[in-house]
């Protein structure tokens, strides 16, 4: 599986780095990035299966964010420009 797949695995990957440290639920990375709820179901399973992205679930929310700890967040923080946070 390409890391960068999709637009849409892009988007999200893009978004999440931005705000590392912080938890969104499905319909608020649905908000924030444009995309269509499909596609984020369908990415988010793509980048935690990838241990990329992590998820909490918290009553009947799954909340998805950056995984820190993983080898892509380094390169990533490349890619996307950012600083190690």
């Amino acid at each position: 599986m390409k890391l960068f797949g999709s637009v849409s695995r892009a988007r999200i990957l893009g978004f999440l780095y931005a705000f590392a440290g912080q938890s969104f639920y499905q319909r608020e990375i649905m908000f924030e990035t444009g995309l269509a709820l499909r596609a984020i179901q369908r990415e988010l399973d793509n980048l935690v299966s990838l241990g990329i992205v992590k998820t909490q679930k918290t009553r009947n929310r799954a909340y998805y964010q950056i995984d820190r700890n993983s080898p892509f967040f380094k390169p990533l923080g490349e890619i996307y420009g950012g600083d190690e946070r």
